[in-house]
């Protein structure tokens, strides 16, 4: 008895997950088609990610990275990317976010600087990180620098 109410369960819970397993494919697919139609084509790494989670994932791609109605434009949004993508480090990101930048307008000057950035940055993350640099203190002190900083500003500018 046992043995078929198990049976019972695993049938019962394949029923009812079968229409939203098609509803996730319908989604999926309508998801495809929307990267093939705004990209030219579907890249592996969309189709190699979960069909469950892939609308999902365009949309917040296509809603972020390749919407130019954003706070940042497209250039700085890449910028950003290849930045990180250093620092993770992920070389089919570096290499995504290298061209697109470029693709928006990014000069190689431009992408130098951003991958220096991001060493700059690591490289005092890691000082004040492994010197446990008091937060408070570090927090007053760039406020004491930037204050001094708007004032010499000011006084430039008269």
């Amino acid at each position: 008895m046992r043995k078929f109410t198990l049976i019972a369960l695993t049938l019962a819970s394949a029923l009812t997950a079968a229409p939203a397993a098609q509803a996730q494919d319908a989604t999926a697919q309508a998801a495809y088609r929307d990267i093939e139609q705004t990209l030219g084509l579907v890249p592996t790494f969309f189709r190699q990610f979960p069909e469950s989670g892939i609308a999902g994932a365009w949309a917040e791609f296509k809603s972020v990275q390749l919407n130019p109605n954003t706070a940042l434009n497209g250039k700085t949004k890449e910028l950003i990317g290849l930045a990180i993508a250093a620092q993770v480090p992920c070389q089919y990101c570096v290499y995504f976010h290298t061209v697109a930048a470029k693709a928006n307008g990014a000069t190689d000057p431009e992408v130098r600087e951003a991958v220096a950035m991001a060493a700059i940055v690591r490289h005092w993350s890691t000082v004040l990180n492994g010197m446990q640099t008091d937060l408070a203190g570090f927090k007053q002190e760039v406020d004491t620098v930037m204050k001094l900083a708007g004032e010499k500003a000011k006084a430039a500018a008269k």
